[in-house]
Order: C-alpha cells, then structure tokens, then sequence
C-alpha cells in the first residue's frame, strides 16, 4: 500500500479539482455538449476547493478548518450529484433548477427570443463514458474527495493533540 505524506493529500485534491473542472470544460466547449443547470453547479465545489486549497498553502494556518470546510463542500457535492443521478434515473421529478425559464415575458420579441435558448433538461443525459453518465462519475469523484478530505482532517488533528 502507498503511504503518502501529509502534505500530498492537498496536493492530491488540488490536482484532482483541476482536472476534473478542465475536463468539465473541455466537454462543454471543446466537444459542444451544453450541460444542464445541475451540472454546472456540480462544478462549483471544484472550484471552491482550488481557491481553499490555494489559501491553504499561502496562509499555512488553520489546516483544520480548511480541512473541515473541504469535507463539507465536498458532502454538499456528493448530495447534489446523487440528486441529479436520481433526476437522470427517474427517481426524482425536476426542480425548478432544472427547468428555469423566464416566464414573465412580455412582448412577442422576448416570447421569441426565449425560445431560441437552449434548455437542456436535467434528466436527459448528453455525455457518456463507458456508458455511465458524469454525475455518475462525480458521485465517485465527491467521495474520494471526502475521504481526502477527511484525511487531512485527521492527519492535522491527531497532530494538534500530540502538541
């Protein structure tokens, strides 16, 4: 088994948070597929977890908080995506995130141009990679995140208290 040193596993994190929002993007821009309203805020806890992972490794100070802040954000992701799985399986109707329209239009122009966006359902899957869907794979991501998480918590705990 790998045993890795306690300043990997942020490293680890942010390496992951990146790849994982340039891929997101890649898919979207560089392949054209548009992703829904709960894809792109599945994106969101990758994002917060760079700029903490970067204040984290300027300001070297509250390793713990930093690190239950992770473990929350990433708790937040892992519900989000497992809701979206779920809209994706038919186990749960859409919210009004999915389906967010404007529907205070007043005159034909708006009517017309409203309907030349594209809304992409959250239950219709676009994107596949060997046949399971990216919220699928972020439900895998969040969690390994978590547990990553969760580590740097105890590794920075089980420190304080040696102190």
């Amino acid at each position: 088994m790998i045993k890795l040193k306690k300043k990997n596993y942020p490293q680890i994190l942010f390496v992951l948070s990146f790849l994982i929002l340039t891929s997101a993007l890649i898919i979207e821009y560089g392949f054209g597929y548009q992703p829904c309203n709960l894809c792109l805020i599945e994106r969101i806890p990758y994002g917060l977890s760079i700029i903490i992972l970067l204040l984290n490794f300027l300001l070297k100070k509250n390793q713990i908080f930093y690190s239950v802040l992770l473990m929350l954000i990433f708790s937040f992701s892992t519900i989000i995506s497992i809701y979206h799985l779920g809209i994706e399986q038919g186990l749960f109707e859409e919210s009004s995130i999915c389906t967010s329209q404007n529907l205070d239009l007043i005159t034909k122009e708006q009517v017309l141009n409203s309907l030349k966006e594209l809304n992409i359902s959250c239950k219709n899957v676009a994107f596949k990679i060997f046949g399971l869907s990216l919220t699928t794979y972020n439900i895998f991501a969040s969690v390994l995140m978590f547990i990553l998480s969760s580590k740097i918590y105890l590794l920075n705990n089980n420190n304080d208290n040696k102190k």
